[in-house]
């Protein structure tokens, strides 16, 4: 998966007004793609919206892992609208993106649409973005994949930047991701660690 990572609007105000999924899971859903972003040197673009007037700056989950990547604020609804977003996008040369946002109806929505219409193949991950509600975020992601854009999951994402839990190289930081935002599936990866430790 030769992609690109796009984390939309992940701010207080937004997740406040998300309706559609649990905060706790929303926000340990976008922090595990964010260190998968990490973990697999995929170039990663973060941005909010009116930051300093509306919705507050984006999660600190999300800037403590990219401590080095400046958030671009803007005041476009559609991030792709913005120049200094689409710039940062068309600089690496990817053509696959991996796009997260809230509200789903709008924040991820709209850039997807517009950057589908670019030529961009784009992926959006619908469980680490929610919508104002769950009629709101079922209908966007009904309305994207008429226009060909891909629904993905963070499990999914996942498993398919590993691909084979063999790649020693990334196996234990993936394993890290798993533990820490991953559920039941992270428990289930101490629970096997216990029992090879007790052996």
């Amino acid at each position: 998966m030769l992609s690109q990572d796009l984390l939309i609007d992940h701010q207080p105000q937004m997740i406040f007004g998300a309706r559609s999924a649990d905060p706790q899971t929303l926000v340990n859903n976008v922090t595990a793609l964010a260190k998968l972003a990490k973990v697999f040197n995929l170039p990663t673009v973060l941005t909010s919206i009116a930051a300093g007037t509306f919705a507050g700056p984006l999660i600190r989950e999300i800037t403590r892992t990219f401590p080095d990547i400046e958030v671009i604020d803007r005041s476009h609804i559609n991030a792709w609208h913005d120049g200094a977003f689409r710039t940062a996008v068309e600089a690496t040369g990817r053509r696959r993106l991996l796009i997260v946002g809230l509200w789903t109806e709008v924040c991820l929505t709209f850039p997807a649409l517009s950057a589908t219409e670019a030529g961009y193949e784009v992926f959006a991950v619908i469980d680490a973005s929610a919508g104002s509600s769950t009629a709101a975020h079922d209908a966007a992601i009904i309305r994207m994949t008429q226009k060909g854009i891909v629904p993905v999951s963070t499990a999914s994402v996942l498993s398919e930047l590993q691909r084979d839990w063999a790649r020693v190289e990334t196996y234990d930081a993936v394993n890290e991701i798993v533990v820490d935002h991953m559920g039941a599936w992270g428990q289930g990866v101490n629970y096997v660690r216990a029992g090879f430790a007790r052996k």
